[in-house]
């Protein structure tokens, strides 16, 4: 599975490269603390599929990194994704490495 770091991450947006930045968290995860991107919480990704775009790279996010990576697993056998990235470490990850004013939980 293909990963980036947050770091990366930040570069990418930095660079204001083109890319699409998903987190599949629960709503109520997401009203506590986010770094953007389109909520799509793991139960519904599969259902949601047609909102995930083949053609550019796919960040792909959680808490941890956990989910995302069991999400990125399930689109690339089921739909044959080849454009999905985990975000490494997850959203923990970005609020001890990038910004700590996001709320750890």
């Amino acid at each position: 599975m293909k990963e980036v770091t947050v770091q990366e991450l930040k570069r990418m947006r930095d660079n204001n490269e083109v890319f699409q930045l998903i987190d599949v968290r629960e709503i109520h995860e997401a009203e506590q603390s986010q770094i953007g991107g389109l909520l799509i919480p793991m139960g519904e990704i599969m259902a949601d599929v047609s909102k995930i775009l083949k053609d550019k790279p796919v960040v792909i996010h959680c808490r941890s990194g956990a989910r995302s990576a069991s999400v990125i697993n399930a689109l690339e056998s089921q739909y044959g994704f080849t454009n999905l990235f985990n975000l490494k470490g997850g959203i923990l990850a970005w609020a001890k490495e990038i910004d700590p004013n996001i709320p750890s939980y």
